[in-house]
């Protein structure tokens, strides 16, 4: 362990952006004692995190005790990631970074994970090729899990997302809010949209140029999924988010494209673009624009 624990600076900002004894402060205070015993629990030496790092986790390369590298994470559980060593260890490596073990200590959920080398992001990529990685990526995750499985249907996040949007809105002033035929319009859908898919499949939901990474033993791996089970078509989004010049541009030409490389209905993937630039328009208002320009 390093003589001086050192936090990533994502996680710094946020902890500074809640309130005092918020459960997220807590976890981080304890963060020194519970990598101690995590390194302890699997012999590890833990080298400095990863920077700028995420906001609700602690993520380190680490040695073990004979020489090897890996990775622990030591993420605050919380329900928004509550299945990721789940879905890891149902992907098995085939196309995502492979599971070593995991653990859960009170209120941290904690992975040992293949490392990945150079590990530089697909954010490095030319727009067009980030594209391409993301939908072959897609296309191999987007498998049907053992019977039992615990994954929850993508209807109940889009339940919570869209409450909680309702909530955030009519408490926003008036200025901040999307038009309310939008705003409507973009609710309805989003809670309706899961239940209209014909098929269901084990989705990452949060893959992005930023959440893959070179390595060694495939040439792009992905890191950090949030798994739910659900309609493929949702699982572009993200990347598609995370691209707001795109969105600008040419929203609809965007979903077009990333719909022909995933053999998705190209009306359903904007209908559901449309939702989450709806959703997302409170905190991010260029999005508002977005998803005028995308309404049904």
């Amino acid at each position: 362990m390093p003589a001086e624990f050192e936090l990533p600076s994502n996680l710094v900002r946020q902890v500074s952006r809640d309130e005092p004894g918020s459960a997220l402060r807590d976890w981080v205070a304890g963060l020194p004692s519970t990598v101690e015993r995590l390194a302890l629990r699997w012999s590890l030496r833990p080298g400095r995190p990863f920077q700028p790092g995420g906001v609700t986790s602690w993520v380190a390369p680490a040695r073990t005790d004979d020489g090897a590298t890996v990775v622990l994470k030591a993420s605050w559980r919380h329900p928004e990631a509550l299945h990721e060593a789940d879905g890891l260890r149902a992907w098995a490596g085939d196309g995502a970074v492979r599971l070593v073990d995991s653990a859960v200590l009170v209120s941290t959920t904690a992975l040992l994970l293949e490392a990945c080398d150079p590990g530089t992001t697909l954010a490095s990529a030319a727009a067009v090729r980030q594209d391409e990685v993301v939908a072959g990526l897609l296309r191999r995750l987007w498998i049907e899990p053992s019977p039992g499985h615990p994954f929850r249907p993508l209807a109940d996040m889009c339940r919570w997302w869209a409450d909680e949007f309702e909530r955030k809105s009519a408490a926003a002033q008036p200025k901040a809010r999307i038009d309310p035929g939008l705003a409507r319009a973009g609710s309805e859908l989003f809670r309706g949209l899961p239940a209209s898919s014909d098929r269901s499949v084990l989705l990452c939901t949060d893959l992005h140029a930023g959440n893959v990474l070179a390595a060694r033993r495939e040439p792009w791996l992905v890191i950090d999924p949030k798994p739910y089970l659900g309609d493929p078509t949702y699982d572009p989004l993200q990347h598609m988010l995370n691209s707001p010049d795109r969105l600008v541009a040419d929203a609809a030409g965007f979903a077009d494209r990333m719909a022909g490389l995933l053999d998705l209905d190209t009306s359903r993937l904007r209908h559901w673009l449309f939702a989450r630039c709806v959703l997302g328009s409170l905190d991010r208002p260029f999005l508002g624009g977005v998803a005028a320009a995308l309404a049904p």
